[in-house]
């Protein structure tokens, strides 16, 4: 492959531009110098054909269906890892040892945890509050009880082990809040994933044995959302940490771009579908042909991805654990029920398969979320918490490249030229 491109103008002048390849062979054409040698700009509105950085991180082929962690396929994680090494693999590049697991899973105990003055704050929310204001807010609020996080050479392995702890925490607290029941504080005895659902679900006058099975589960929900490339709130990330804005501001508005439901909604657009076609008598192949003929502006939610123009490799995950979920609780969940027959259907039909719309990884998570007791009001909460570790390894990355510039798009004007001021009395 030739190491440049040429590129001609309208006017006949032309240019060359570097051609850089990754180590999947992806090509990218790099413009970083096209303003200043030509003084032109591209227009890429929603940065669909922008790279906006180099990373090690993830790689995801949308066509191919493939997602790997640092070259480890999202299948392997998700059937051998736990979200605890998968995390760390995440930020620091390579699986952990045994004693490096060690090491990190005591000091992620150590630090669950949140300071006691924190819960005035808790008080102060409305019961309203939805969990994702609450989680947002607490996290921009870690900064103010560690301001050695505001300085730009201090370590931060300290502040990523917090942070990386704390969520959790904040996550249950906010949820019991809005229920009314006390909170509870995590044990240290228990793994990260099932003092999670110790803090979620336990009560003061009960005890609360967290099961192996939905342990299992809500590792395998984290790691699959652990990361996903350069999407909106990761970039909002990198965005808000060129800057120069420390760890937790910067993870705090990655968690407000996710919430937005175009985002971070999705599985609860799933929940709302499912729950639609099964109060009008449970009939999914006349709201797909309502979907497929745009009647009342119907959607078939779960499927298609910005990204994936295949079978999401994380959906298939999910689809076998649903099952494995529902038969350990013993539960028979009509939606999962209209999900499969609704997959099943879109899978054969020429109208979605023309279109590539394959189920997605919301098409399951809502239905195994609401399975284990998690309300739609907590499952944008449950994937700030999952993509957690990928936002850290991103800012990391960022701070530590030293090539990072803030960053600064540019447009492409298209408002009034240059016109005088007129005056209140001309105005009339």
């Amino acid at each position: 492959m030739s190491t440049t491109a040429k590129l001609v103008f309208p006017d006949g002048k032309e240019t060359d531009l570097d051609v850089i390849v990754g180590t999947e062979n992806e090509p990218a054409i790099d413009i970083s110098s096209l303003r200043s040698k030509t003084g032109y700009v591209t227009l890429d509105t929603g940065y669909m054909n922008t790279g906006s950085t180099k990373s090690a991180i993830t790689y995801l082929d949308g066509e191919a269906g493939i997602l790997r962690y640092r070259g480890y396929s999202i299948e392997d994680l998700a059937e051998h890892s736990d979200f605890v090494e998968t995390s760390y693999l995440l930020i620091n590049g390579k699986l952990p040892t045994k004693d490096e697991r060690a090491t990190f899973s005591t000091q992620l105990t150590r630090h669950s945890l949140i300071h006691e003055d924190m819960h005035q704050f808790f008080a102060g929310y409305p019961p309203t509050s939805h969990p994702m204001a609450v989680l947002s807010a607490m996290v921009t609020s870690l900064s103010a009880y560690y301001p050695d996080s505001l300085d730009r050479n201090a370590p931060v392995e300290l502040h990523i082990t917090r942070l990386l702890s704390k969520v959790r925490t904040i996550a249950a607290f906010s949820y019991k809040k809005s229920i009314g029941q006390p909170l509870m504080y995590p044990k240290n005895s228990l793994r990260f994933c099932a003092n999670f659902l110790h803090m979620m679900f336990a009560v003061p006058s009960e005890d609360y044995e967290v099961s192996p099975v939905l342990e299992k589960a809500l590792n395998q929900l984290l790691i699959l959302h652990a990361d996903h490339e350069q999407n909106c709130s990761t970039s909002t990330v990198r965005m808000v940490g060129s800057s120069g804005a420390n760890l937790y501001a910067s993870i705090a508005a990655g968690i407000l771009a996710l919430w937005g439901p175009l985002h971070g909604g999705a599985n609860q657009a799933v929940i709302e579908m499912l729950e639609e076609v099964k109060l009008s008598g449970g009939n999914f192949k006349g709201f797909l042909d309502d979907v497929k003929n745009k009647k009342d502006n119907r959607r078939l939610m779960g499927f298609g991805h910005r990204v994936y123009k295949n079978y999401d490799p994380r959906a298939k995950i999910l689809k076998k654990m649903c099952d494995e979920v529902l038969v350990h609780l013993n539960v028979q969940d009509p939606l999962l029920d209209l999900a499969k027959g609704m997959e099943e259907i879109a899978l054969k039909d020429d109208y979605f398969i023309s279109k590539k719309l394959y189920p997605n990884v919301d098409f399951y998570s809502g239905i195994l979320y609401r399975a284990m007791g998690i309300p739609t009001n907590m499952f944008t909460v449950m994937f700030a918490l999952g993509r957690l570790p990928g936002w850290i390894a991103q800012w990391k990355e960022m701070v530590e490249d030293k090539d990072t510039k803030i960053g600064r798009p540019r447009q492409i004007y298209t408002g009034e030229k240059a016109r005088p001021y007129v005056s209140q009395e001309q105005r009339g």
